[in-house]
């Protein structure tokens, strides 16, 4: 095999892959004194189920007498819907917190056609606390928006 051949093909076999992408937007707020908002992102059936968590943006850093994963329970629908239980930092969805800009998830191929809710929640320290929900059909896209902590949300699932 040729080289360059052999590299593609590593390349492509490393690349997860996925059955599409999130896009994230957290907005500049225009506050005195600004911190970056924790982020939870999961997946549920719409019927109801397991939720399955896609990202978590905290201060994975932190660490002393008050660690990062300290105000995790502060995203209360994700804390509540299993996230007391997940062991962190988890591979592939533990993450430093983001600022402000849209940010890009990869949806994991495992998700099967069909309906689901994803939430997107948002807590910072000195501000407030937003989620969004956003009815799915996968295959399909869809869209909505937050008033403050949170911006647009756009899904799209192949």
């Amino acid at each position: 095999m040729r080289p360059s051949l052999l590299v593609l093909a590593a390349g492509t076999m490393a690349t997860p892959a996925a059955a599409g992408t999130v896009s994230v937007t957290v907005p500049r707020l225009a506050v005195a004194e600004y911190h970056r908002p924790y982020v939870a992102v999961w997946l549920e059936p719409a019927g109801g189920g397991a939720a399955r968590t896609l990202a978590l943006w905290y201060d994975v850093k932190k660490s002393g007498a008050e660690p990062g994963t300290k105000w995790l329970a502060d995203l209360r629908g994700w804390w509540r819907k299993g996230g007391r239980s997940l062991h962190l930092p988890a591979d592939g969805i533990s993450g430093a917190t983001r600022p402000p800009g849209v940010h890009t998830i990869t949806l994991p191929a495992a998700v099967r056609p069909g309906a689901y809710v994803l939430h997107v929640e948002a807590a910072r320290e000195t501000g407030g606390r937003e989620l969004v929900q956003v009815p799915l059909t996968v295959p399909g896209a869809a869209r909505a928006s937050g008033s403050h902590e949170l911006g647009a949300v756009t899904v799209t699932a192949r």
